[in-house]
């Protein structure tokens, strides 16, 4: 069990239409790349364009970057695609025996302990942008 790919395909469609910004970034464009379909690539635009991350205009082929590389951290594309609500990236079982010493401790045991590694995780999210994503992937390629 992983949490949704839809974080990473996400930044994916982000780091992609900045790779592309001359050309027409359109979902079927996106879902190429991304070996998906492009209804799945139009969703996730969606989630984009409400959080304020990219522009698309109805009618009109193709998205653009609604703020610069520098201002969307790799944070805002995680809560933007609504992967785990606030602190429940971890899921603890329901119902444990309570006549049992394990089972009536476990939840108030570990839950601060994944409260704990979530807000971790969202702290080194919030300190990549997109622009390390973009740079990162350009010095693969030998792009700029």
């Amino acid at each position: 069990m992983s949490i949704s790919s839809r974080f990473a395909v996400g930044i994916h469609i982000l780091t992609l239409i900045e790779f592309n910004k001359e050309g027409v970034t359109s979902s079927e464009f996106l879902a190429s790349s991304v070996n998906t379909n492009p209804a799945v690539i139009r969703k996730l635009m969606g989630m984009l364009k409400k959080a304020g991350l990219i522009e698309v205009h109805p009618g009109i082929a193709g998205a653009k970057l609604a703020k610069e590389l520098s201002d969307i951290t790799l944070f805002d594309v995680y809560k933007a695609v609504n992967v785990v609500q606030e602190k429940e990236l971890f899921s603890i079982h329901e119902s444990p025996h309570p006549d049992c010493p394990v089972g009536r401790n476990i939840q108030n045991t570990i839950e601060p302990l994944f409260t704990a590694a979530q807000l971790a995780m969202e702290k080194v999210l919030r300190n990549v942008t997109l622009e390390d994503v973009v740079k990162d992937i350009a010095t693969k390629e030998n792009i700029y």
